[in-house]
């Protein structure tokens, strides 16, 4: 047999295996804080007063500081703090072609239970500007891999495989708006040819990053958290116009992922972060344990790492990591992003080693090997719209420093 044949073979019969550094005992989610020099320089290009190579000279210098920053606190997955987007999602759906981005949505097209969407409603605010799918969906180019290609020139060569980048969730677009009003129907007949087009758009996107040199993907994705959401789940049933149950659609959610990675490349790592909302002043959304996903979650999603929100009850507990298999990982959000009052550090390892416990558990492997599937992080971004969380940023400085601490407390001398 050829060598290549038999190298495809083994690949394909050999069992999954852990996928590590990335990511690594300390992480933290992607956004951070935007210095007030920086905010104050993005106004002043959205007002006309100054042109786009001001902005983005001091989008470089405000990167090249907080790149600074995160080595010296010891954290290998570094970010650009998402400082180059306005929301945490970036420019994703509107780089497509088939998506518009609009100001001024029919309101009655949104689903009112969903969280962020409920939110809104509540407060009296209509839900602003969003992007809409009017035509076919193709990838057209990555608004992405520049954003990369700029980090990835601040550091080492051998390091740039470890630059973590952040990615919109797939279903963005299609959770928020109610049942046919997400595409057109003269477009897509059907979410499966819909949920084809976009999983096509991430493949090349990924293709395109890959080639720019990255190894480290985050998907940043609060729908799925929703679906732990009684308060949704009941307004996803009394809802008229659905026609598939709320587990239904979770499964085709998990589908749509998995057709995203089709093509992956096997050295590419892949992680999802779920929570219950991070907006301006520290909002959450939603509240509801991973107990009714965890199966499906765990098991069917095909990503390497979970990152976890853990940080109050509102995430429920750490019995569905029973459901973790032996070939994942578990980043624990046990670190609050949104106030500054810092953690106990020593609570903070009790619950790191708790969470374990239940992995060993599901397993019935040693409490060693359970820990070697985990990591610890802030619960959220800082910063997942460019305003910031209700945190300052020796608070912001400070959370990340004690994360790193938890990590060298539990896994000494690692990464």
């Amino acid at each position: 047999m050829p060598e290549e044949t038999l190298s495809q073979v083994n690949l394909f019969t050999m069992a999954p295996q852990l996928h590590q550094r990335p990511p690594f005992r300390a992480e933290h989610l992607g956004s951070l804080l935007r210095p007030d020099q920086l905010l104050e320089t993005k106004l002043a290009f959205e007002a006309g007063k100054i042109p786009e190579s001001q902005l983005t000279a001091s989008e470089d210098k405000e990167i090249n500081a907080i790149v600074e920053t995160q080595q010296k606190l010891g954290y290998a997955a570094l970010s650009d703090g998402e400082y180059r987007r306005h929301m945490f999602w970036g420019t994703f759906f509107p780089g497509l072609d088939g998506f518009e981005e609009v100001n001024d949505v029919d309101v009655d097209d949104f689903r009112p239970y969903a969280p962020d969407i409920a939110a809104f409603l509540e407060a009296g605010h209509k839900p602003g500007e969003s992007v809409i799918c009017t035509g076919k969906i193709k990838h057209v180019g990555s608004t992405y891999v520049d954003q990369f290609k700029y980090l990835a020139s601040q550091v080492p060569a051998n390091e740039v495989g470890n630059l973590k980048i952040t990615l919109a969730a797939p279903n963005w677009y299609h959770l928020r708006y109610r049942e046919g009003k997400a595409y057109p129907k003269s477009v897509y007949t059907n979410d499966e040819d819909y949920f084809g087009d976009i999983a096509k758009a991430y493949q090349a996107e990924l293709q395109i990053l890959y080639d720019a040199g990255c190894r480290n993907v985050q998907f940043d994705d609060p729908n799925l958290a929703y679906f732990c959401s009684d308060k949704f789940l009941t307004g996803f049933k009394e809802d008229p116009l659905n026609v598939y149950s709320a587990d239904t659609m979770f499964e085709k959610y998990i589908k749509q992922y998995n057709d995203c990675f089709a093509n992956l490349p096997a050295d590419m790592h892949i992680g999802v972060h779920l929570c219950r909302g991070n907006f301006v002043g520290s909002r959450h959304f939603s509240e509801g344990g991973y107990d009714r996903i965890a199966i499906k979650l765990f098991q069917e999603l095909n990503v390497h790492t979970y990152y976890l929100e853990y940080d109050t009850p509102r995430a429920g507990g750490f019995e569905p990591l029973k459901s973790l298999p032996t070939h994942k990982n578990v980043i624990l959000g046990v670190v609050t992003s949104k106030f500054a009052k810092l953690e106990d550090k020593e609570d903070m390892k009790k619950r790191v080693i708790d969470a374990a416990k239940f992995i060993a558990e599901g397993n019935n492997i040693s409490l060693d090997a359970a820990l070697n599937q985990v990591g610890v992080s802030p619960q959220c971004g800082f910063a997942s719209h460019r305003e910031g969380n209700a945190i300052d940023w020796d608070g912001m400085i400070n959370k990340l420093q004690l994360v790193r601490d938890i990590a060298n407390d539990i896994w000494p001398n690692q990464a």
